[in-house]
C-alpha cells in the first residue's frame, strides 16, 4: 500500500510493487473494509482500475478509512500483482 485518496463516496488505494499490474486471485477482490467518520467498518466492494483499487459501499456515503486483510487469519485476502506477489495487510487509519 503506497497511499489513499477520497473521491466522493469512494476510497483510491495506489501501491508500490505492481509488477505488470493487479489482479484478483481466483475472481473479485476479497477482505476489504471500509469506514465512515463513525469509524465502523463494513466489508467493502473493491475493484481493480489500472493500478489502482477503487473501494465503496453504499452504506458508507462518506468514507475516510479503508483496512485490507486487517483480521487474524486472512486466508481469503486475494490481491496480487500478475507476477504472484500478494499484497501485505494494512490500514490507512491509525485509530
Amino acid at each position: 500500500y503506497k497511499e489513499m485518496r477520497i473521491e466522493g463516496d469512494k476510497i483510491i488505494l495506489t501501491f508500490t510493487e505492481t509488477g505488470s499490474g493487479l489482479i484478483g486471485k481466483d475472481g473479485p477482490l476479497k477482505h476489504f473494509a471500509i469506514a465512515g467518520s463513525d469509524r465502523k467498518f463494513v466489508w467493502a466492494e473493491a475493484t481493480i482500475k489500472g493500478n489502482e483499487v477503487i473501494v465503496s459501499n453504499r452504506e458508507v456515503p462518506h468514507p475516510v478509512a479503508v483496512r485490507y486483510a486487517w483480521s487474524n487469519n486472512p486466508e481469503e485476502a486475494n490481491l496480487r500483482n500478475k507476477e504472484g506477489l500478494l499484497a501485505s495487510p494494512f490500514r490507512t487509519d491509525d485509530w
